[in-house]
């Protein structure tokens, strides 16, 4: 966990005075950097200058104690214990390696960065998480890191690469559901509510939308049914599946309602197999939602002759 960032923006706001060497330790730091690079590779604008002016604004001044408390909290918290619950769901044999910056910015998303090269995961530093909260967090982002580096297997990718491209676009946005799979993982187990460590709105709104799995599940199957037919381009596409995602849209619900299916009727090996073969999944989910029964929905079968 690299503190650097905050360390410097906390520093800063401690001292009435402000020295050119207090800002050059902010700007030099690590996390800013890395910050910055990923913001400017984005096209967003990220000047110093601008920097400054929010460091020293009245707002964050406001929040300085509170975030001065909320940074010793978090930095007590093992980001090995939350790679621990992301490798059970991940291949044997896979590993994490990530650096975390827990970062004092203007914008309050939290993301991954690098994850092929130098993984990365920037975590907003915000008072009303607690440290079980981040642990969650932790270990869904970690997930997405250790899935990144060791799914699918180069064969997997060889046989995917033959395919039509109308199939592999299906196939890339099927590995959508892996937000599914990590919320499964983030929480320990399906019989864990994926919010159990969440305020309750945060819950009740998770249950609002898991409720509508059914709904969600139909307007999934009509989006992979446009792209395998070719009725989309690459950027209408992309623009439907961006869509699904919200704050935690049918990508995570309906990505965890099939995986927590598929570990209680198949087991978490047949899962975390069928996760890393997107040609698998639907499969998987069909045959363990037959298996539990309660006339849970399925995939058509027209959907799943799209991969062999």
């Amino acid at each position: 966990m690299v503190t650097d960032e905050a360390d410097a923006v906390l520093h800063i706001l401690s001292k009435k005075e402000r020295t050119d060497a207090d800002w050059q330790r902010l700007f030099a730091s690590e996390g800013y950097v890395r910050l910055k690079k990923r913001d400017t590779e984005m096209g967003r604008p990220f000047e110093d200058a601008d920097f400054r002016t929010f460091v020293l604004s009245d707002d964050v001044a406001k929040r300085a104690p509170d975030l001065t408390r909320t940074l010793g909290l978090w930095t007590a918290v093992d980001p090995s214990a939350a790679a621990r619950r992301a490798l059970a769901y991940l291949p044997e044999g896979a590993r994490i390696r990530a650096k975390v910056y827990p970062v004092i910015k203007p914008r309050d998303n939290s993301f991954v960065f690098e994850v092929k090269t130098d993984p990365a995961i920037f975590l907003y530093l915000d008072p009303a998480v607690p440290p079980e909260k981040l642990e969650n967090t932790l270990a869904h982002e970690l997930h997405h890191i250790g899935f990144g580096g060791s799914c699918p297997t180069p064969a997997v990718e060889a046989e995917i690469a033959k395919l039509p491209a109308t199939t592999r676009t299906a196939l890339l946005w099927m590995g959508a559901f892996g937000e599914g799979i990590a919320v499964l993982a983030a929480a320990g187990g399906p019989d864990v509510h994926p919010h159990s460590v969440s305020p309750a709105a945060d819950r009740e709104r998770w249950d609002r939308d898991v409720a509508r799995f059914p709904e969600d599940r139909r307007k999934l199957e009509a989006f992979f049914r446009d792209v395998l037919a070719g009725k989309l381009s690459e950027e209408e596409a992309q623009k439907a599946a961006m869509s699904f995602y919200g704050e935690q849209g049918p990508w995570y619900t309906v990505g965890w309602k099939m995986a927590a299916a598929i570990e209680k009727a198949l087991g978490r090996d047949r899962l975390v197999a069928a996760a890393c073969d997107p040609r698998r999944l639907l499969p998987a989910y069909n045959e363990a939602a037959r298996r539990l029964g309660g006339e849970m929905p399925v995939w058509s079968e027209e959907v799943m002759r799209a991969f062999p």
